[in-house]
């Protein structure tokens, strides 16, 4: 159960254990592991997939890939009610993601010289839905929408089948109406091998996204640092929330987040940080109601014992500690919240006051829910429309503005000692001057 501790925030050491992640499993044999099932993926292909698959999943597959067959019959395992659901989730997530999608821009100075940047969506993407007790549909749509509103033109989907070689129907209906192009029956570090490399079945992509656990994570970074590889969208851990509560937080809304928080994984963390002793008594104690009526208890109880209750004299700097800790999902039900928020730093995302529900963002809000966790909040930001184009830059000189910045190029150019820059300046100043060029 989780524990209670009086801290005092301007001493790093009585706070500091408190709030160390559970350790992330990067054991020299995990690598070793990994390592040789990207190598099998890498020169077996299709065969060590559907090795591995039999495996693992004790499934032997007659192919890879879902058929337009068992789309439709999906459809048909679902309700009506369970498809407007879907709809009306994806409206949410595709009107945010449209609205923060980045647009070309001009700089035109004046003189000559003008530069365009225009972002252009990475044309083949994979992404990687985790499988286990329940589809993660509302990950394969926060997954998905932003890459759409990107214009990706080629969508992997890769999900691990049941001991039948089933995936939950709903799972595929989402798919469909996402618009992906085609389904994988595949998990684990093979996924991503089979993503990052190709193989006969299997288109390699360019980038990878999504969830997994510890194997599924560090195929990710063996991939991303292989040439012969794939990019990845950003570092990952387990999951996590900080709670910062003031006297007038509702005890029950505080230990219902900490709780949803704590079912993502034993590893996962939560954290409530108040200066309220009645108030953390309060939270203790609604939590040890809630638990018993959860059906991932001995999950929770697990997670519960990386978490901890941080009573403070007051929330004063209690930012301070926030910005340091760099939580994935940060919640602020204190009084007058929304006058705090530019105090935060360093969060994946924030949740401002008590009708603020961690669990709304990772399903309804519109923003999206992959997040930066482990303390990388501290460098990288949720996934988003961006994470899913690249920018080109595009300048255009004309005679007159190689005239005007031409000798600043060449100068810096000859500090360098880069003669072959210099003159390839030079040579144009020259043909300028001279009235050689006719037309820019």
């Amino acid at each position: 159960m989780i524990d209670c501790y009086k801290v005092d925030i301007n001493e790093k050491s009585t706070w500091q254990n408190l709030l160390k992640r559970a350790p992330q499993i990067n054991s020299e044999q995990l690598t070793r592991s990994v390592k040789s099932i990207l190598n099998e993926v890498k020169y077996k292909g299709d065969k060590a997939l559907f090795d591995y698959t039999y495996q693992w999943d004790k499934c032997l597959l007659e192919s890879l890939d879902v058929s337009k067959k068992e789309i439709a019959e999906a459809y048909n395992q679902v309700s009506v009610a369970e498809i407007d659901l879907v709809k009306d989730v994806i409206a949410r997530i595709q009107n945010y993601h449209q609205v923060n999608k980045p647009r070309n821009t001009i700089v035109d100075s004046g003189d000559g010289i003008c530069c365009h940047k225009v972002f252009k969506a990475i044309e083949s993407i994979g992404l990687y839905v985790p499988g286990g007790s329940a589809p993660l549909i509302s990950t394969l749509i926060m997954l998905a929408i932003p890459a759409k509103v990107a214009g990706c033109t080629n969508i992997s989907v890769c999900t691990p089948v049941n001991e039948n070689g089933q995936i939950h129907p709903l799972l595929l209906v989402t798919a469909d109406i996402c618009g992906v192009d085609v389904i994988y029956k595949l998990g684990g570090a093979q996924a991503i091998a089979a993503m990052a490399y190709g193989t006969q079945s299997i288109k390699k992509v360019d980038k990878i996204y999504g969830p997994g656990n510890s194997w599924v994570t560090k195929a990710k970074g063996l991939v991303a640092i292989d040439m012969d590889g794939a990019a990845i969208d950003m570092p990952a851990g387990p999951s996590e929330v900080l709670v910062i509560a003031d006297e007038n937080a509702h005890a029950s809304f505080v230990a219902a987040d900490l709780l949803a928080q704590a079912e993502h994984g034993t590893d996962s963390q939560a954290i409530l940080i108040t200066d309220s002793e009645a108030l953390a008594k309060s939270v203790k104690k609604e939590i040890q109601q809630f638990v018993s009526r959860l059906s991932r208890v001995d999950i929770i109880q697990a997670a519960l014992k990386n978490s901890a209750i941080l009573l403070v004299n007051d929330l004063d700097s209690v930012f301070k500690l926030a910005n340091i800790y760099a939580p994935e999902h940060l919640i602020l039900q204190i009084k007058n919240a929304q006058k705090h928020v530019d105090k935060v730093i360093n969060a994946g995302a924030v949740f401002v006051g008590r009708w603020a529900a961690e669990a709304l963002g990772d399903y309804v809000t519109g923003s999206n829910h992959v997040l930066p966790t482990y303390g990388y909040a501290r460098s990288f930001s949720g996934l988003s429309t961006i994470d899913f184009m690249k920018a080109t830059s595009v300048q255009y000189v004309t005679k007159a503005g190689l005239s005007e910045i031409g000798n600043l190029a060449a100068t810096l150019a000859q500090i360098e000692g880069l003669g072959a820059h210099k003159l390839a300046v030079d040579l144009r100043l020259e043909y300028a001057k001279e009235a050689l060029c006719l037309k820019d």
